[in-house]
């Protein structure tokens, strides 16, 4: 991953610090937040900046508003920051204009404003020279600390980083320092464990990590299509017959590459896809036809611990089986605390990402063990596929124009 420079690398006393995070989080109808976990990670770059004397303003969206919607106003976590971060935090009720520079001028060294929702404006996800513009004049330099929005082009996102002095966040940081050790720079062997429902919605993903990893483990309703395209009966389980040629292309470019693509061996069938219902584990050879696999079996779990044991590196996106419905979660589950105890004993980097392994991982009391676990959504799906990402790329080019503007010096 390319250079960027981190808040070790700036002068913030006194100076208007624009700080870029990722408050969009779930609440209920009441407009309460459900989960602050990510306010929580935002909140240490931003604790740190007003320790240190920034006047400090934070940047956010809220939700996908076509225009000024009350209900998506950011408005209500300002004392949600509060809270967390145990001091003030004062709200503006625009973005940018008279009322976002008012709420700016008046801050002290070490005062925290929330400015209201950026996307409330056209110009956010356009990236508008103006509405940057209209940004970067309340700030003096900018901080992007959300790797979760990172994956789009927008104002806040990419185009600040044109205009300021850019640097990265404590969460940016350390979100890109993590996925550089899960497939940039990482220590081999890497095994990836690829799951979910369908192949479909992870082909670049797929594709990429052939290219990169050494072995790769393929688990629930995807793994289903890799053995139907291979002629092995599935019975009614979810498989999407016309990938079957996709699935076999991919298993050549493993082969290609030298990827070992570990697939199940045995499944949990059911024939009601609802909890507790009846099951029993099958080998491949006997699957019966009206029956459903819901998750690798036992043999399964243990090829799949092998592999774990045989990686000095893992990472993970999607569950293994149907997670969410007891028995079907043995898979999922029994490998993500394997991997979890293998990182405990320094033997495994583990990095993992994407919200249904997140959940996961939780329900499997592993997300504290492994070494780094990814909120970024669409994010860290988009880098596991190797596609680049503007708001880094943007963080990048400024650390390559503050090089170039030292040397010149």
């Amino acid at each position: 991953m390319t250079a960027f420079r981190t808040l070790d690398d700036a002068d913030v006393k006194g100076r208007r610090v624009l700080v870029r995070v990722d408050l969009n989080v779930p609440t209920d109808d009441d407009g309460r937040v459900t989960d602050t976990t990510r306010i929580a990670r935002a909140m240490t770059t931003v604790g740190e900046l007003a320790d240190r004397g920034a006047r400090v303003v934070v940047l956010s969206h809220f939700g996908r508003p076509k225009g000024r919607d009350p209900k998506e106003s950011l408005r209500a976590l300002a004392p949600v920051c509060a809270e967390i971060l145990g001091r003030p935090v004062a709200f503006a009720d625009e973005a940018v204009g008279e009322a976002a520079e008012q709420a700016v001028a008046a801050l002290g060294d070490g005062d925290i404003v929330l400015l209201e929702n950026t996307r409330f404006h056209d110009g956010e996800e356009k990236n508008d020279p103006a509405f940057v513009a209209a940004l970067a004049k309340l700030g003096d330099l900018y901080v992007n600390d959300a790797f979760s929005t990172a994956h789009r082009a927008h104002a806040s996102t990419e185009g600040l980083a044109h205009v300021l002095p850019a640097f990265a966040g404590r969460t940016m940081q350390a979100e890109l320092e993590a996925l550089a050790k899960g497939l940039e720079t990482p220590q081999r062997p890497v095994v990836a464990i690829v799951g979910g429902a369908k192949v479909s919605t992870k082909l670049a993903l797929l594709e990429n990590l052939v290219t990169r990893v050494d072995a790769l483990v393929v688990g629930g309703g995807m793994a289903n299509t890799f053995l139907l395209a291979q002629g092995v009966p599935v019975g009614k389980s979810l498989a999407e017959r016309d990938l079957a040629p996709t699935a076999l292309r991919i298993l050549d470019a493993a082969e290609k590459h030298s990827c070992s693509v570990i697939l199940p061996v045995d499944g949990v069938v059911a024939w009601e896809f609802k909890a507790g219902t009846e099951s029993h584990a099958y080998g491949l050879d006997a699957i019966p036809d009206d029956g459903m696999i819901l998750d690798i079996g036992p043999q399964s779990i243990e090829r799949v611990r092998a592999a774990i044991d045989d990686a000095v590196t893992l990472v993970w996106n999607g569950p293994l089986g149907a997670f969410e419905l007891e028995p079907f979660d043995r898979g999922t589950v029994e490998a993500a605390r394997h991997a979890a105890e293998r990182t405990r004993q320094r033997k495994l980097v583990s990095v993992a990402g994407g919200g249904d392994t997140i959940a996961a991982l939780n329900k499997a009391n592993a997300v504290e063990d492994f070494t780094y676990v990814s909120t970024a959504g669409g994010a860290f799906l988009e880098w596991l596929e190797g596609k680049p990402l503007p708001g880094i790329a943007a963080l990048s080019l400024a650390a390559e124009r503050a090089r170039a503007a030292a040397g010149q010096a």
